[in-house]
């Protein structure tokens, strides 16, 4: 024991990761993460009440008070990252400028879908999403997919046509959502920006169209800012905080938790909404739809049991097990 252990003993006992989050870390960073996907699936609640604002004039308030807020935040902190990228980078720009249009897309058509009476859809496309990224990932990184990722593919596409034939067209505004921001987080892996400083930058790229549209919208009087009200006025400009304030909260649970653990509770977004249309909006919700439904669910079940079982495996959320070379590097230090 002690100075009398030989040399070349390997401590049997699980190794401690200096960079693992602690107990406390751990908690947080779930908390962080169901607050994110939480106040997510609140969102119809808060665009169901931004009416009579058109879609067009919400989006574009949501650009400019967004940009506000998140320049506020990095402004104090100092934080010129995101700038200095678009300014030095133009492989950079370019992503951040197709980033921006894909959740610039995603925002309006979410938007019309809580405006129209289809929250429902939205929260399909929602749940179609991990779906969509899978595919990606073999359409566009030619990844190839294990047998029970092609089933939950195959399930998801099977939801697809029986939604198609419940709704009596192509459930365009659930395909939508899934493939714009499907496509946005394949494009954010590509930007070494953190979520604060992403959000900067496609605003600021939006901000030239969001004006343009504005003032557009106010020479044809169809603009309704500022004439409801000070509380619907307050509500449009909300939607600044209301926007970064979920994504500053992923951005700290995804530092402190797992990514599989991260993808589970991203569930709980389009749970949310589901819940919404069918308790809150009374969206109606047909058999042929129910199976449409429990058909993704079924495939996100097969997807999520697949994404456990080959995730990392750790003893808690201070140790990890060593690696067969974490093993031999302890045992070459000891030497």
């Amino acid at each position: 024991m002690g100075a009398g252990r030989r040399v070349g003993r390997v401590d049997p006992s699980p190794a401690v990761d200096a960079h693992a989050p602690s107990a406390d870390e751990h908690r947080r960073g779930v908390l962080a993460g169901v607050a994110a996907y939480g106040i997510w699936g609140l969102f119809p609640l808060y665009f169901h009440h931004l009416d009579p604002a058109s879609p067009l004039e919400v989006l574009c308030h949501r650009i400019l008070w967004s940009l506000l807020v998140v320049a506020a935040i990095l402004g104090r902190e100092r934080d010129l990252a995101w700038w200095r990228t678009l300014r030095t980078s133009r492989p950079m720009l370019l992503r951040s400028a197709a980033a921006a249009a894909l959740i610039g897309t995603n925002w309006l058509v979410y938007i019309w879908a809580v405006d129209n009476g289809n929250v429902l859809e939205a929260a399909l496309g929602y749940f179609v999403n991990p779906l969509v990224t899978v595919m990606l990932g073999v359409v566009l990184l030619g990844e190839r997919l294990r047998r029970i990722q092609w089933c939950a593919v195959a399930l998801g596409g099977a939801a697809v046509v029986v939604l198609t034939a419940a709704y009596g067209r192509v459930p365009w505004v659930a395909l939508t959502l899934a493939l714009t921001f499907a496509g946005y987080g394949f494009l954010k892996k590509q930007i070494p920006l953190t979520a604060p400083q992403s959000l900067a930058a496609e605003t600021a790229l939006l901000t030239p169209l969001a004006l343009v549209l504005l003032t557009v919208l106010e020479v044809n009087g169809n603009a309704v800012f500022g004439q409801q009200g000070v509380g619907h006025t307050a509500l449009l400009a909300a939607a600044g905080p209301v926007t970064a304030i979920p994504l500053i909260l992923f951005a700290s649970s995804a530092r402190r938790i797992p990514l599989t653990l991260l993808g589970l509770l991203q569930y709980l977004t389009p749970t949310g909404q589901f819940l919404l249309a069918v308790f809150v909006f009374h969206e109606q919700l047909s058999a042929a739809r129910w199976v449409g439904f429990v058909l993704v669910w079924i495939a996100l079940m097969v997807l999520s049991v697949d994404l456990v079982r080959r995730a990392p495996r750790f003893a808690g959320p201070t140790t990890r097990f060593p690696t067969i070379r974490g093993r031999q590097s302890a045992l070459s230090a000891q030497k």
